[in-house]
């Protein structure tokens, strides 16, 4: 018997969350003794990435959410010592944030955990097969890597 269209979709909206799910349950056990989330977590790898200071309206906007809830992300980050935030030199109404050396060492370690993970969830698929899925999620809007 044919599986219809809207089956499909439901078979692989519930694959790519399970397997979304998998990757997760690590980095939940990492973040867990600093009571960070995964909203933290990303927001911190995105200072990182950035190479360079940034105002918490720049990062709102990377992270898609409005101002407000970038500032309790950020005050999150930077009690439990991830972030600093200082005045912008040419913009005294600004605030920059940085990444600390501690919340480089934890995404450091997170990034492992993520590369384990996904090494183990992966491992049926060849190696064409990975980029093929990686080609295909990125055509439905997974981030940019």
């Amino acid at each position: 018997m044919e599986e219809s269209g809207q089956e499909t979709l439901i078979k692989l909206a519930e694959l790519l969350t399970r397997a979304s799910w998998r990757l997760r349950k690590n980095e939940r056990k990492e973040l867990a003794p600093f009571g960070l989330t995964f909203a933290q977590a990303r927001a911190l790898r995105v200072l990182i990435s950035a190479g360079d200071p940034m105002r918490i309206g720049d990062l709102a906007a990377k992270l898609e959410i409005v101002p407000r809830s970038a500032t309790t992300m950020v005050d999150g980050l930077e009690n439990a010592g991830f972030v600093t935030r200082r005045m912008d030199p040419c913009d005294r109404r600004s605030i920059l944030l940085a990444p600390t050396a501690k919340g480089q060492d934890l995404i450091a370690r997170l990034a492992e955990e993520r590369t384990a993970s996904a090494e183990t969830l992966f491992t049926p698929l060849s190696a064409d097969e990975k980029l093929e899925l990686l080609r295909l999620l990125g055509s439905i809007g997974a981030e940019s890597l």
